[in-house]
């Protein structure tokens, strides 16, 4: 009887014990994170270049605390929320370091022309008939859309209505570096230079500080913008410490033309009148020499690639395996989807790799890694936020995507920078976390609404349409 009550006292006393006394005594000293993305293959592309199998990313505040093994950041972990990511890649967010997100509603407009013709013929024509506004919204979101979809968290644009492009990618959550493109004729947000510059002045100071956007002074180029503007623009980026977005040396036309009127290439001429700075983004920069890499190199000049683009304007091959070899902060844009004919930046990835085995005759020109660097952490450099984005670790921003590594054309698997550049594609997205919040989950879009972006874009198309088959 004395057993079988001493029996009985010690089942109440369990009964009656608080159950977080039983819990593994690291719980109680686990920390609290918003989101914990475990399981999957992380492929960090931070200076270490790790592949962590089994691995976990731990998020707060909008930042990355913790990446390493699952059963690590367990041990150290507790989340709000979490990701199960077995079977799948967790990598960087993508980076499109060059686009005009709004010009996704003349996607198809003019094609197999080359850049003079598509431009003057065509593309400015249009835009002086048909943006405004309203035009940039719904554009931009249906650029968002699109690119969210494929995996990018971070894209560098330049068009006019900046300050509507900026409102519609804070609202989809997405990290923009975003240039209010300023240029010497009539555009149809501003019809003179200093118009424009007095706007991105009042566009930069309004969103200087952003979580997401990163404000911008955009001269168009240097044949389209006159040497004084280009001063000007230089100094305002100067005086509100915000990049300089610029493309240059795109066509052999442009150089021959700039030689011509200033006696030296784009790039030296550049130079020459201390437009350079750590805080340039220099766009497609496809004919340039040996010298001007240098230049590029000592000026700390981001460079962005725009092999699909300007395979397609006929606009030549930039030398990217000499910049790179120069460690060039080089990057990849898709340009704007009305010369692409999208933002699918897993297509620049492959394109980019491939497109420099054949035009070198060298199959090791650039390497799959390489490649896939130059969307994520190398691509981060070329737009000079190196610090706060582009691989995965801690401290840095939040921007991750979970990517299906099981379909067909992913299988079997031997080296995941094959797989990622060679066989992935952008419907291969499954899930996109930006600043730590997750804007698409399981394929399906959270801060846009799809149908709608599609319905309100394709309500431009009559009107565009109608609009360039007008004779002025």
């Amino acid at each position: 009887m004395l057993t079988c009550s001493r029996s009985v006292l010690i089942l109440i006393l369990v009964l009656l014990t608080p159950l977080s006394l039983f819990a593994p005594a690291q719980q109680g000293t686990r920390e609290r994170v918003d989101l914990l993305v475990r399981g999957g293959i992380v492929i960090t592309m931070d200076q270490n270049a790790r592949v962590i199998e089994d691995g976990a990313v731990a998020v707060r505040g909008g930042r990355i605390v913790a990446v390493g093994q699952s059963a690590s950041v367990d041990a150290t972990y507790v989340a709000d929320a979490e990701i199960d990511a077995r079977g799948k890649a967790v990598i960087p967010g993508l980076i499109n370091g060059h686009t005009h997100v709004p010009m996704t509603l003349f996607r198809g407009l003019a094609d197999d022309l080359d850049l003079n013709e598509w431009l003057t013929k065509y593309i400015f024509p249009a835009e002086a008939k048909n943006v405004t506004e309203d035009f940039v919204r719904v554009g931009t979101r249906l650029a968002l859309a699109e690119m969210i979809r494929g995996g990018t968290t971070t894209f560098c644009d330049m068009y006019y209505f900046e300050n509507a492009v900026a409102e519609e990618t804070a609202k989809a959550g997405v990290r923009g570096v975003l240039g209010e493109t300023v240029i010497d004729f009539p555009v149809p947000d501003n019809k003179t230079y200093a118009e424009g510059l007095a706007y991105t002045e009042r566009f930069i100071k309004r969103w200087q500080g952003h979580r997401l956007v990163t404000p911008a002074v955009a001269p168009h180029a240097p044949y389209t913008v006159s040497e004084e503007h280009l001063r000007a623009a230089h100094a305002l980026a100067n005086r509100t410490n915000a990049p300089l977005i610029i493309h240059v040396a795109e066509t052999r036309k442009e150089v021959e033309d700039i030689t011509k009127a200033k006696g030296v290439r784009p790039i030296e001429y550049l130079a020459r009148i201390g437009f350079l700075n750590q805080r340039t983004i220099a766009a497609h920069v496809v004919h340039i020499t040996d010298e001007e890499i240098a230049i590029l190199k000592r000026y700390g000049v981001g460079v962005v690639h725009n092999p699909q683009s300007n395979m397609k304007l006929a606009s030549g091959v930039a030398p990217v395996p000499q910049m790179l070899a120069a460690d060039l902060a080089i990057g990849l844009g898709t340009d704007g989807a009305a010369s692409n004919n999208d933002l699918n930046l897993w297509e620049e990835i492959d394109t980019v790799a491939k497109l420099h085995k054949v035009f070198s005759g060298n199959p090791r020109a650039i390497p799959a890694r390489a490649a896939f660097e130059m969307a994520t952490a190398r691509g981060a450099r070329a737009l000079h936020m190196e610090g706060e984005i582009g691989s995965l670790e801690t401290g840095k921003r939040a921007d991750l995507v979970i990517v299906d590594m099981d379909r067909l054309h992913q299988t079997p698997r031997y080296d995941i920078y094959s797989q990622l550049v060679y066989a992935t594609k952008a419907a291969d997205v499954r899930t996109v976390i930006i600043e730590g919040r997750v804007v698409m989950r399981d394929g399906r879009l959270l801060t846009l609404n799809e149908e709608e972006v599609r319905q309100q874009a394709q309500s431009f198309r009559e009107r565009i349409a109608r609009s360039v088959s007008q004779k002025d």
